[in-house]
């Protein structure tokens, strides 16, 4: 039995208007097809196209042309609030700047993901946000707020939120930018190895030496995005 892929994309454009007519095309993907259970790197200079990608795989933004699927499901033909909902059951989504609410504790952020998708039994939450965070390396952290956490700190607990509904597949949009050369190796070794243990699919911007090293897939942008190749060659 074949094993549906985790996202497929066929002939993906997006494009923007521009003041006075015309519009700027940012991406023209013909063809990405992420193995069920595959950790993929994305790779390019800033502005190939990456997030953009990262956002119309997520439902995020709409494609101007194109198909895109996750899973078995047509991500375009759900409306607005039914995008929305499935996004938050079945895509974790990694944010550079991590996105966690101040006000909340390490705990408590991990488990408004699992509210606002309700894919995980109410009675299980606790434990399931907790187990997360030990298993990242935050047992002793989990009534901390984010001000109260490193920046390292606050990736991992980004990484567990992200985790939280035990979604088929985890966007990260450059998770390790902002840190050290070695806390960017620790984080990116034990997000890899929780998503392994899950068998989560991954697709991941990165330029980070740990995970490339880990990929089963590196695309770099200036190959795989048409628009970008052809503003390289201009």
């Amino acid at each position: 039995m074949t094993t549906r892929p985790a996202v497929v994309l066929r002939d993906v454009r997006k494009s923007f208007p521009l003041g006075g007519g015309g519009s700027l095309e940012v991406l023209d993907v013909e063809r990405l097809d992420l193995p069920a259970g595959s950790c993929t790197v994305l790779r390019g200079r800033s502005g190939s196209g990456k997030t953009t990608l990262l956002n119309l795989i997520a439902g995020v933004a709409a494609p101007s042309a194109g198909s895109i699927r996750v899973g078995d499901t047509d991500v375009l033909a759900l409306s607005e609030a039914r995008r929305d909902r499935f996004r938050a059951a079945h895509i974790g989504y990694v944010f550079q700047t991590f996105n966690l609410l101040s006000a909340f504790t390490a705990l408590e952020n991990v488990m408004l993901a699992m509210v606002f998708a309700d894919a995980v039994p109410r009675r299980l939450q606790r434990r399931r946000a907790a187990d997360l965070l030990a298993r990242l390396g935050l047992g002793e952290r989990v009534a901390h707020k984010p001000q109260q956490l490193s920046r390292g700190e606050q990736q991992r607990v980004a990484i567990a939120r992200a985790m939280a509904n035990n979604p088929p597949l985890i966007l990260a949009d450059e998770p390790c930018a902002s840190l050290d050369v070695r806390t960017a190796a620790e984080v990116i070794a034990t997000f890899l190895e929780v998503c392994r243990q899950e068998e989560t699919s991954l697709l991941l911007v990165s330029h980070e030496e740990a995970a490339l090293a880990a990929a089963d897939r590196i695309f770099d942008m200036a190959e795989l995005n048409r628009a970008e190749a052809r503003r390289a060659a201009a």
